[in-house]
């Protein structure tokens, strides 16, 4: 999990995930095009993300289309967030059970 919390700790590669999940295929170029980030950041950026696998890439002939994979960031949380929340949740329903007048 450590690669993809380093990935995940960059605004601009955070800004790539985010325009990836709006319009998903996107070449180098057209990533490019709609970021202020030379071809080189943005290039750079993306080797980052497709080492953690959040970026994953299919070839359509000369060009490299990019496409965001959400495993890894669901892994971090089910590992990291919703363990935590649980009790948070369980706690709610408890309350709410309660007041309603319902068993707990």
């Amino acid at each position: 999990m450590d690669p993809v919390f380093k990935a995940l700790a960059d605004a601009s590669r955070r800004k790539l995930l985010d325009v990836l999940h709006a319009e998903p295929g996107q070449t180098l170029g057209a990533l490019t095009d709609g970021l202020e980030m030379t071809r080189q950041a943005v290039s750079q950026h993306l080797a980052v993300l497709e080492g953690a696998n959040l970026v994953t890439t299919v070839r359509r002939g000369r060009e490299k289309l990019h496409y965001l994979n959400p495993v890894p960031i669901h892994a971090v949380q089910a590992r990291w967030i919703a363990k935590f929340e649980q009790p948070r949740l369980d706690a709610l329903a408890a309350l709410k059970s309660r007041l309603e007048g319902g068993e707990t």
